[in-house]
């Protein structure tokens, strides 16, 4: 069954904006601490990621090169979380998957709470920024 799913993709022109949406399983994660990423592959890399959210602090921690342009927001009526991209960059184009995790993280200095494992990947939605 699938446990995450992303939407809300499309083609914008450079400075536009997106909001994309990652519904998640309640039966996974609904009543246990938990953490819900963004992330996009990147040249050179087999992904980075965005930024993530932890569900029982609230914690939310984003990458250096999104901070200021991106949010990340969550409804735990309708069972989503968001990310809410503005000022996008053609560099932005990629496809943005959002990915989970039960329990809380272990310590990483370096990515924080977005450090991962992450064992839930959903599949991604295709993000396009035109120059």
């Amino acid at each position: 069954e699938v446990q995450l799913q992303a939407s809300g993709g499309g083609v914008v022109q450079a400075g536009g904006s997106l909001r994309l949406a990652c519904a998640y399983s309640t039966f996974t994660f609904g009543r246990v601490n938990h953490v819900i990423g963004w992330f996009r592959p990147a040249p050179g890399k087999e992904r980075e990621w965005v930024g993530c959210m932890e569900s029982s602090s609230g914690s939310i921690r984003y990458n250096e090169f999104v901070k200021g342009r991106f949010t990340i927001s969550r409804d735990n009526v309708k069972n989503f979380v968001y990310l809410q991209m503005n000022s996008l960059k053609p560099e932005d184009t990629a496809v943005y998957y959002c990915a989970g995790e039960v329990g809380a993280p272990p310590y990483n200095r370096r990515d924080g709470i977005c450090g991962g494992p992450f064992t839930y990947w959903g599949q991604g939605t295709q993000v396009t920024v035109s120059s």
